[in-house]
């Protein structure tokens, strides 16, 4: 396959990969931090750098395998600006919402590699019979699945509702993962695969490959149409169809590895992309064919998906570059040897760090832990491009140096390099581990521990219990043990969504366990009664308690029946007259602007953070994007809102939007730490609605920060000079810096009632008017238990509009007040007559007193 006449021109064209590549890193590097949607990520590798590389090295085996000439460069390059330009403005269109522009962009990638299959097929038929001319053939396949693709993704964007987006979701992702990915990647392995590994071409490899290619195009046309039409078991027969093609093709690539094991990074990364292929195509299946609906599908692929982007496409990508640019840079075998030499830097500690971690990732792991891999996995997967840089200066290097008289060895890694190497790979995914696992001390089961013997003699005898945890309770919730003996006790979380654990009072504690996962606490020699519950917040007062029961001999001590409390200082008395701390900043109070687009896509990412809520008082809130109350949506009535929500929290959390009517239970199920979900809903009625997390104890979500607002304009509202938000909340103080208290909670004692998440914000920063300006103020009660009756100090409203419908427009009347109860909202109407300070507050005073206080600062 070489073909000096293309040497040094193909990698030049390999720069946009390049691009793409580096694109993808810089967005998933600052995702933890600044979420980017994940399909962004995935079409900057998958559309963006692997397509590209198709159209490239696609081209470079056809003419390589038919034995044609590279005539066709300036069509080539036309074709690479074509589908460089439709990518940009995929992402531009989607990222934007502008639908036209999305369209524009795939119908340029589209025939961009529909130009390109045609280009292939004529080479194919002009050409004279070749070995492997069958091989071509794939290419010429691929080429006609990724328009359909593209279709499929145009109308994802454009946006439908359930199901079909869900569906399509999932067939969008079959035909152009497993038939414009896939196929190139098969035909291209049928000659690639031996070379790289320097050893001879299996005999029948080209017929296994002919007889391979219809079972695999009909495979991707069986599951792609059983996903779009919500058949499963047609689905799973497509799936298993193509898994059953690429057995097809295995027996000239499985001689090829035992007549040639891989030493070098290229091969290595190649066959770690194919397994991680083929095992997430198997679970793939499973989980379709075992899905109680087609709504679990979306789970199983949307968990599956990263695997099959980083672990399988990312991979094969960065194997095959690794080994194509040196032989596409030729001059000679020591440049070559040059760059691959570049190329295999670390090359144990790089793979060993991308699967490990890829693995931890697969894993129930706490969300911090699986955060600190796919980091490392990134790092990992990203030092390819340096060394891709690299190894370009080191073939030239050679090419400029003197031709040495005696032929080099090839370059072999000693087996201890390469031991070393792989276990500071180990270590490295261990080491994330062991830091993520820090960060949450409960996910370890760490804590104090007294005594359990209260002096009784240990009998030697064990007893081992079975619990099971669910629906907020322990099963069983009383364990007898005879005094003496050491007790065990197994707990199992078997709850769908939440993460529960168990926490003894001599300070067991079985760390936090997501759903299916299993821990076993040993309490040690029993001599008095325990009492255990559930730490997670809120869980405990919903009932999920265990008591451990001593019979036989009565304990010798008094047992201490102390419950341990943890999380920070004693909580200060808020001091309402105290100015804030420096550097507060008050909340924006208004209204967002109203979007060109009807469609509405947003991440929301739930934290726990801590926040000063009152002046020198922190709390350890759950926030959706850091704040509470949330984000302000606005839209108009039969806007679309796609929310997608990621649970970077330390418990399990959800969303509930009383804007949208659906069932709930999919799209507010609790999620645990690590996953996402997303949240589709049509506004059909205006109002000022209510979102929160509807995880039980809901009282323990809400009061703690999840909830925030969603305004739906009336039709033919009038305009206004200024318009702005308050979402009044309570704050049921928890130790400084720490949770909120559910006791307080359940006795609706709230220390501070609040607009807009801080005790008396708006006296510090006052809303600004002026004078015979119309100012509309749209109220949201929160709760989660306390009403309220919103009044302006010297202001009067002249419209008043509560629950979806008016209750006083301009006229003669007025009113006083907008009475709200908790989940309630509405908006009020008022101009101000002369400058001055205008107090508004909730006319429940005591709640005015506690926090619910403001101020309009009025100019002329």
């Amino acid at each position: 396959m070489s073909r000096t006449g293309s040497r040094g021109f193909w990698p030049m064209r390999d720069l946009p990969v390049m691009g793409w590549l580096a694109a993808t890193v810089a967005v998933a590097f600052v995702h933890p931090f600044v979420p980017a949607p994940r399909w962004l990520m995935i079409h900057l590798l998958m559309l963006g750098a692997v397509t590209h590389a198709i159209l490239v090295w696609s081209r470079y085996f056809t003419d390589a395998l038919l034995h044609t000439s590279d005539e066709d460069r300036p069509g080539q390059n036309r074709r690479l600006l074509m589908l460089n330009g439709g990518v940009v403005l995929v992402v531009a269109g989607v990222l934007s919402e502008v639908w036209p522009v999305t369209v524009v962009g795939a119908s340029a990638v589209g025939a961009a590699v529909l130009w390109h299959g045609w280009t292939i097929l004529g080479r194919l038929r002009a050409a004279l019979p070749a070995r492997f001319g069958r091989a071509v053939r794939y290419y010429v396949a691929a080429a006609c699945f990724l328009p359909i693709g593209a279709g499929i993704g145009t109308a994802l964007a454009r946006g439908l509702g359930d199901p079909w987006h869900t569906r399509l979701v999932v067939a969008h992702a079959i035909v152009n993962l497993l038939g414009w990915v896939g196929l190139t990647v098969v035909g291209t392995l049928v000659t690639l695969w031996p070379t790289m590994l320097r050893t001879r071409i299996a005999d029948g490899a080209e017929a296994a490959a002919a007889r391979a290619l219809p079972v695999l195009v009909s495979a991707v046309v069986l599951a792609a149409t059983g996903a779009s039409l919500g058949l499963r078991p047609v689905a799973v027969l497509g799936l298993a169809a193509y898994v059953a093609g690429l057995l097809l093709t295995a027996p000239p690539l499985v001689d090829a590895l035992r007549r040639k094991p891989p030493v070098e990074f290229p091969a290595w990364s190649v066959l770690a992309g194919l397994t991680w292929w083929v095992g997430t195509l198997v679970v793939l299946g499973a989980g379709i064919a075992t899905a109680s609906s087609w709504e679990r599908v979306d789970d199983v692929f949307d968990r599956l998906v990263p695997f099959l982007v980083a672990g399988f496409g990312a991979q094969v990508l960065l194997g095959a570059l690794s080994y194509l640019v040196p032989v596409a840079l030729g001059g000679g075998p020591t440049p070559v040897r040059a760059a691959n030499e570049v190329l295999d830097r670390g090359a144990p500690l790089r793979l060993v760090v991308t699967n490990a971690g890829l693995l931890v990732c697969a894993l129930p792991v706490p969300s911090t832990v699986r955060v600190l891999a796919s980091l490392l996995v990134l790092v990992s997967l990203g030092a390819t491009l340096p060394l891709l840089l690299l190894a370009v200066r080191a073939s030239r290097r050679a090419k400029a140096a003197p031709v040495p008289r005696e032929r080099q060895a090839p370059r072999t890694r000693p087996p201890g390099q390469v031991a070393g190497f792989s276990a500071a790979g180990v270590a490295a995914v261990a080491m994330a581990v062991a830091v993520g696992v820090a960060v949450d001390p409960a996910a370890i089961g760490q804590g104090p521990t007294r005594s359990a013997t209260a002096g009784v003699a240990a009998t030697g005898e064990t007893t081992t219990v079975a619990v099971e945890a669910h629906d907020m309770r322990f099963f069983p919730s009383t364990i007898e043990v005879p005094a003496g003996n050491r007790l065990v006790i197994e707990v199992t979380n078997t709850d769908d969504e939440d993460v529960h654990d168990l926490v003894l009072d001599n300070g067991s504690d079985s760390g936090r366990l997501a759903p299916g996962e299993s821990a076993r606490v040993d309490v040690g020699v029993v001599g008095r009664d325990l009492d255990g519950w559930c730490s997670v917040l809120g869980h405990r007062q919903m009932g999920m308690v265990l008591t451990v029961v001593v019979t036989g001999p009565a304990p010798t001590a008094t047992p201490d029946g102390h419950e341990s409390h943890s999380g920070g200082m004693d909580m200060p008395t808020p001091d309402l007259m105290a100015d804030p701390s420096p550097g507060w900043t008050a909340r924006d109070a208004a209204l967002p602007p109203l979007e060109e687009s009807r469609v509405h896509r947003r991440t929301f990412v739930v934290r726990d953070v801590v926040r000063e809520v009152a002046p020198g008082v922190t709390q350890r809130l759950w926030t959706y994007d850091d704040t509470a109350p949330g984000p302000v949506l606005h839209g108009r009535v039969g806007d679309r809102f796609v929310i997608t929500l990621v649970n970077n929290g330390s418990i399990g959390h959800s969303i509930d939007f009383h804007a949208g009517t659906l069932a709930p239970q999919r799209p507010m199920r609790t999620i645990a730490p690590g996953e996402s979900l997303t949240y589709r809903f049509r506004a059909t009625r205006a109002g000022i609605w209510m979102y929160h997390c509807s995880s039980m104890p809901m009282s323990a979500h809400i009061a703690n920060g999840l909830f925030g607002a969603v305004v739906i304009e009336p039709p033919d509202l009038p305009p206004v000079d200024r318009s702005y938000v308050l979402v009044q909340s309570e704050l049921y103080l928890g130790a400084q810096d720490g949770e909120v208290d559910m006791d307080k909670v359940a006795a609706e004692q709230p220390d501070l009632v609040v607009f807009n998440g801080y005790a008396d914000q708006y006296d510090h920063a006052p809303l600004a008017a002026r004078v015979g300006e119309r100012v509309r103020v749209w109220v949201l009660d929160a709760g989660p238990d306390r009403p309220t009756s919103f009044h302006v100090v010297g202001g009067q409203f002249d419209t008043t509009y509560a629950e979806g419908s008016y209750l006083l427009r301009p006229g003669p009347g007025g009113a006083q007040s907008l009475g709200l109860l908790p989940a309630q909202g509405g908006f009020v109407e008022l101009t101000f007559p002369e400058p001055g300070d205008y107090p508004f507050v909730s006319h429940l005073m005591v709640d005015a007193e506690r926090g619910a206080h403001g101020l309009f600062r009025v100019t002329r």
